[in-house]
């Protein structure tokens, strides 16, 4: 830069009207040359710095461990046991509860279905019942006629042995002609026996 000064102050001498202007020049010259070996300088300096943080810029690659708010591996596989652990027994706790739904299930149609071979048998005892009683019924009817149509004096000495109340329900079913030769011939005592108990069987019924 200093050989350049010079030459321009020769010029300044040899040539005085543009002296002006050639110094000028000059300095301008002189500022952007020493721009230019500034710029060099930076330039060099980041040449012969450290190379690694640009090479891991330029290949883009940085570290997890090096971000903020990231955790490392071994801090999140604690984390991750843990849900497993859970999900497995929320998993066996819904198998558990499934089993029991369907032994409830189970339960329920057994259930269902003795309530209902209960009903049938039920059903089938009454039906029984009806046919016992409208057979029995039917037998003291075909027996109560046999014992109207024997002579009173046979009659009466059958019934002089029957229980007074067994004898009152058959006399009850016959014709009141045909209870009073009954009657007639039974001993006092026993002919009383069971008018009382006639009696009180009609007293219990109802009356207009």
């Amino acid at each position: 830069m200093i050989p350049l000064l010079r030459k321009f102050g020769k010029a300044r001498k040899s040539r005085p009207g543009k002296g002006v202007l050639a110094v000028i020049g000059g300095l301008l010259i002189a500022s952007a040359v020493a721009r230019v070996g500034v710029q060099a300088g930076a330039a060099l300096a980041l040449e012969g710095g450290d190379p690694a943080p640009a090479a891991a810029h330029d290949t883009g690659q940085t570290q997890t461990s090096d971000l903020p708010g990231c955790a490392a591996e071994e801090d999140i596989a604690p984390i991750l046991e843990a849900l497993r652990q859970r999900e497995a027994r929320v998993a066996k706790r819904e198998a558990d509860i499934q089993t029991r739904m369907q032994a409830l299930s189970v339960a329920e149609a057994e259930i269902e279905r003795k309530m209902t071979a209960m009903e049938e048998a039920e059903q089938k005892l009454r039906a029984t019942l009806a046919m016992a009683q409208n057979a029995a019924e039917d037998d003291v009817s075909q027996l109560t006629q046999v014992y109207a149509t024997m002579k009173p004096k046979q009659a009466s000495a059958l019934f002089e042995e029957m229980d007074p109340e067994f004898a009152a329900g058959f006399l009850g079913r016959m014709r009141p002609d045909a209870a009073a030769a009954i009657m007639a011939g039974l001993t006092p005592q026993k002919a009383y026996t069971i008018s009382v108990l006639l009696a009180g069987r009609n007293a219990g019924a109802p009356k207009e």
